[in-house]
């Protein structure tokens, strides 16, 4: 236990400190702009960012994950907000909270197994070019100072490890250019300029909301949906995270520990939010592995807007603009791309669909659902293919043996119907099923049909090998060996 609290909290402090402040930085426009986009106050959003990052800290399941208000969540919450207002959204807020808790204890997050390699790429790929086109209304229409100071930007961000990696490159690039901007009086865009900074600490408060079931019956399809994103958004990050720093996570302690920080961002006036991968990738990219990181970026994030607000305001927006086109070239899978011709045709699809459907819906749970659906499409045909039915003749020319081998289930039911030569003139068929497993009821369906069509030629069946599971499945849904068979399978 306590080396498991070293390793998490105290193995890599400097970094993680430091990492924590980036990630502050780079936390405070997106999470103004979340709010914006909520159709709510700009404190709503940081202090919900500073919450569930703080929370997450010691209740999440993946050290060094960082979690805030998020995009995607934003985008759920429009209507409610605006045709019921922030309170019901806190209150909405609360109760994602709760159901991410229950689908924790339900152990969901072993869900992810079914998520495959090519939606989490498609899903990686896709976020990285909306991170990307997130930055572009900041480089339109503007002075040629903007696009100087984000070159400069990258340039620092790219360069300044080659010197040093004590200090995190995208700090650096924050610091210098915002020096810059100060000392050389540049007319450009700053942080201050997305909305007003709060100056207090959040209050504990309960949403004003009437206690009743028309209460519930407003909040709980929103707040459904926002746990369901949430914690799509957040183990996908998960994963993420585990791949970037070659460690594993707790899937299910992570469902939990968003809920907690969720309950705790409603109480505040927060709204809910996830797992953010953008600010994540930056985190590790700035040398944070631990659970401290992760907290000192929602306790920065607090002790700035508040403490320090006014310099904070002054920040130029182009040096987050480049911090956040960093993340964007770190997030994609460039190798993806050479693996569109050497992958698999299936696996290609699956990863490009996720992509198409994600940036033009702007919505992840949607593009993650098309790419589950089509791997489980393609994985059902492909296992489908396997079914293998050879016949011999025996018994002096009176009966034909059949050998079955592979899976029988809804993809493969009709190749295995129609795999039998029914008009064949022989006593006895005999069908070998001792290398099959029938999966499924329409499996069980398609073995009636076969053998009703054989006794309808006058044909004796006898079925042999049948393993215990599939003999179970058999026994309880096969109607060939009751009375009315013919009937029930034709209907009459």
């Amino acid at each position: 236990m306590m080396k498991s609290l070293r390793q998490d909290w105290l193995a890599n402090v400097r970094n993680d400190l430091l990492a924590g402040l980036v990630v502050a930085l780079a936390l405070i426009p997106e999470a103004i702009a979340f709010s914006i986009i909520a159709g709510v106050d700009p404190k709503v959003g940081l202090y919900a960012s500073f919450c569930i990052a703080t929370v997450i800290a010691f209740t999440g399941g993946r050290p060094g994950m960082i979690s805030a208000a998020t995009g995607a969540m934003a985008l759920v919450m429009v209507m409610l907000v605006k045709e019921h207002g922030l309170q019901y959204l806190l209150a909405a807020t609360v109760l994602t909270g709760v159901l991410q808790i229950l689908a924790g204890w339900l152990r969901l997050g072993a869900l992810m197994r079914f998520v495959s390699r090519s939606v989490i790429t498609g899903f990686v790929n896709a976020l990285a070019i909306l991170i990307f086109m997130a930055q572009l209304p900041e480089l339109t229409d503007v002075g040629w100072h903007v696009y100087a100071m984000t070159a400069a930007g990258l340039a620092i961000i790219y360069l300044f490890p080659y010197l040093t990696k004590t200090i995190p490159s995208p700090l650096v690039a924050i610091v210098a250019l915002t020096a810059a901007a100060i000392v050389l009086g540049l007319d450009i865009r700053t942080v201050g300029d997305m909305g007003q900074l709060p100056d207090s600490l959040p209050l504990f408060l309960l949403p004003d909301v009437p206690l009743n079931l028309q209460t519930l019956q407003i909040i709980f399809p929103v707040s459904a949906t926002l746990a369901v994103v949430g914690l799509l958004e957040s183990m996908m990050t998960a994963s993420i995270v585990d791949d970037l720093t070659d460690s594993s996570s707790n899937k299910n302690r992570e469902c939990v520990g968003q809920g907690i920080a969720n309950i705790a961002s409603g109480f505040i006036g927060g709204m809910a939010g996830c797992a953010m991968i953008g600010q994540s990738v930056i985190n590790v990219k700035s040398g944070g592995r631990g659970r401290l990181s992760t907290l000192m970026a929602g306790v920065f994030l607090l002790l700035m807007v508040v403490f320090i607000g006014d310099w904070v305001a002054r920040i130029p927006m182009a040096a987050l603009v480049a911090v956040m086109i960093m993340v964007s070239i770190g997030t994609f899978n460039w190798a993806s791309i050479r693996n569109l011709r050497e992958h698999p045709k299936s696996s290609s699809a699956v990863m490009l669909a996720t992509v198409v459907v994600v940036v033009a819906t702007h919505d992840l749970a949607k593009g993650v659902l098309v790419g589950v659906l089509l791997s489980g499409f393609f994985f059902a045909h492909k296992v489908g293919q396997i079914l293998r039915i050879k016949s011999m003749i025996g018994d002096e020319g009176r009966m034909r043996t059949y050998h079955v081998s592979g899976q029988v289930f809804f993809a493969s039911a009709e190749r295995f119907v129609n795999a039998f030569d029914y008009k064949e003139v022989i006593e006895k068929v005999r069908i070998d099923v001792s290398r099959a497993h029938f999966w499924d009821i329409t499996a069980v369906s398609a073995l009636d049909k076969v053998v009703i069509k054989f006794r309808r030629e006058a044909t004796e069946v006898e079925v042999i090998g049948l393993d215990e599971a599939s003999a179970t499945l058999v026994d309880k849904f096969a109607v060939h060996d009751k009375d009315g068979a013919e009937d029930m399978l034709t209907g009459h």
